[in-house]
C-alpha cells in the first residue's frame, strides 16, 4: 500500500464520527473531502498512473517475445520444358505453405541507461505522492477557510438577529411612549429606521450564508443545496518559535521534499544522457518451421525444417553528430537550475515562515483585543438599555451603544477566525498540517 493510501485511510479513520443530520463537524468536512472532493480524486488517480509506469512492465528489464505463422495456397497451370525439347503441359498444380517462428529479443547491455531509468519511475512515483500530499493540504485549507467562513457567518446572524429582535422591542416601546404622549413621531421615526437596517442586515448577511454554505459543498464534492449547521467552536493548538518551526518546516514542508526529488530525478537523467556513449548488447533467439506441399513441377514433394538460430549484436554509436553532448550538457544545465530553485524555495520558505508567524502572533493580539472590546462594550450596552428604559439617554445613544456592541461582536468573530487560518497556515508551512486534530 503506498504512502498516498495510508494518508487518506488515516484521516478517514482519524475523522469519520457519527453525527446528526444536518450537523457537519469539522471532521466530517473532512472525511467527505477525502472522499469525494474533485482534486482529490484526480491526485489518487494520478498516483495510480506514477505506479504503474514504476512496474517491471515498463522499465525494459523484460524480453520482447514475438510470434509469426504464415500460410500460402496456389493453384496453377504449368508448363515444363526439358532439355531435350519436349514438355509436359500440368494444370490445376496445387501447392500449399506454411510457416511459423517465435523470437526472443533482450538487451543485455544499454549503458546503464535501462537501470537508471527504473530508479528514475520510482523517484516520479514518490513524487506523484507529494504531489497528492500538497492537493490534499491545498484542499484541507479551503475546506477550513469556507468551513470557518460559513461558522463566522453563522455568528453573525445569530448577533444580528439579537439586534434586531432589541431593535423590534425599541420600537413597540417608542410606539407606546408616542401613544401616551411621552415620544415624538420622530423617535419612532428613528425606531423604524433602525428595524429596517437591521431587518436589511439581517437578510444580507442570511444570503452570505447561504453562498457560504454552497461554496463548501462544492469542495466536499456533494450536491451544493444540502444544508447544514457548523461547530462554531475555535481551539488554538499550538504556541510556535520560529527556529524550530523553521527547522521543521525545512524537513517536513512538502515544497522541500518535492525539490529533492526532482534533484535525485535531475541526477538520473544525466546518467541515462551518459549511457548513450556506450555500446549496447542484443541477444537475438528464435526458433521456426517451414512446410511445402510442391506440385508436380518440384523435384521435392514435400519439405519441411524446422530450427533454432540465436545470436548477438554489439552496436555502439561513435559518432552521432553531437547529439548525445547536448544532451548531456542540456541535463547538466537543469540539474543545476534545480539546485537553484531548491536555494530559492529554501529562502522562499523561510520568509514564508517569518510573515506566517507574524501574521499568526498579530491575529492572537487582535483577538485577545477584540474579545475585550465586546466584553467592554456588552457593560455598555447592559447599562445604556437601563438608562434608556429610565429616559434618562435618548434613542439615539441607545442606537449608538447597539450597533457599537453589534460590531464588536462581528469583529471578534472575524478576528477569531482568521487567527485559526493563520495558525493552519503556519502548520501546513511545518508539515503538520495532517498531523494534528481540529
Amino acid at each position: 500500500m503506498n504512502n498516498i493510501n495510508k494518508l487518506v485511510i488515516l484521516l478517514t479513520l482519524c475523522f469519520t464520527t457519527n453525527y446528526a443530520q444536518g450537523n457537519l463537524t469539522k471532521e466530517q468536512a473532512i472525511s467527505l473531502a477525502l472522499e469525494n472532493n474533485y482534486g482529490i480524486k484526480i491526485a489518487k488517480n494520478n498516483v495510480k498512473i506514477a505506479k504503474n509506469n514504476k512496474s517491471v512492465f515498463n522499465s525494459g528489464y523484460l524480453p520482447n517475445v514475438v510470434g509469426n505463422s504464415g500460410a500460402s495456397y496456389s493453384n496453377d497451370n504449368s508448363t515444363a520444358t526439358r532439355q531435350d525439347g519436349t514438355s509436359v503441359k500440368i494444370n490445376n498444380a496445387e501447392s500449399s505453405r506454411y510457416n511459423g517462428s517465435i523470437g526472443l529479443n533482450y538487451t543485455l547491455f544499454d549503458g546503464l541507461g535501462r537501470s537508471y531509468n527504473f530508479k528514475r519511475l520510482k523517484e516520479q512515483f514518490n513524487l506523484s505522492e507529494l504531489e497528492a500530499e500538497t492537493v490534499i493540504q491545498n484542499t484541507l485549507l479551503q475546506i477550513f477557510t469556507n468551513y470557518y467562513e460559513v461558522a463566522r457567518i453563522t455568528e453573525n446572524q445569530k448577533n444580528i438577529s439579537e439586534s434586531l429582535k432589541i431593535s423590534k422591542q425599541r420600537l413597540t416601546r417608542m410606539n407606546y411612549g408616542f401613544e401616551y404622549g411621552q415620544n415624538t413621531k420622530l423617535g419612532v421615526l428613528n425606531a423604524e429606521v433602525d428595524v429596517n437596517n437591521d431587518s436589511i442586515r439581517f437578510l444580507n448577511e442570511k444570503q452570505l450564508l447561504a453562498n457560504s454554505k454552497r461554496n463548501l459543498n462544492l469542495l466536499l464534492g456533494r450536491n451544493v443545496t444540502v444544508d447544514f449547521v457548523v461547530d462554531t467552536e475555535v481551539e488554538f493548538n499550538s504556541i510556535f518559535e520560529f527556529d524550530q518551526l523553521l527547522e521543521k518546516s525545512k524537513q517536513y514542508n512538502v515544497e522541500i521534499q518535492k525539490i529533492n526529488r526532482n534533484i535525485v530525478i535531475s541526477e538520473y537523467d544525466i546518467k541515462m544522457s551518459k549511457s548513450s556513449l556506450y555500446p549496447f548488447l542484443n541477444l537475438n533467439t528464435s526458433y521456426g518451421f517451414n512446410n511445402s506441399n510442391n506440385n508436380q513441377t518440384s523435384l521435392f514433394k514435400t519439405i519441411e525444417s524446422d530450427g533454432f538460430n540465436t545470436g548477438v549484436t554489439l552496436s555502439w554509436n561513435l559518432f552521432d553528430g553531437g547529439s548525445t553532448k547536448t544532451r548531456i550538457q542540456n541535463a547538466k544545465i537543469n540539474a543545476d537550475n534545480i539546485k537553484v530553485q531548491k536555494d530559492q524555495v529554501e529562502n522562499e520558505l523561510e520568509r514564508n515562515v517569518a510573515n506566517a508567524l507574524e501574521i499568526y502572533n498579530n491575529a492572537l493580539f487582535i483577538l485577545e483585543a477584540e474579545g475585550k472590546n465586546v466584553e467592554t462594550n456588552t457593560k455598555n450596552f447592559t447599562r445604556t438599555e437601563e438608562q434608556f428604559k429610565l429616559g434618562q439617554i435618548s434613542s439615539i445613544e441607545f442606537r449608538q451603544a447597539q450597533v457599537n456592541l453589534l460590531n464588536a461582536q462581528s469583529n471578534y468573530n472575524s478576528a477569531k477566525y482568521d487567527a485559526k487560518n493563520a495558525e493552519l497556515k503556519l502548520l501546513q508551512l511545518s508539515g503538520d498540517l495532517l498531523n494534528i486534530e481540529f
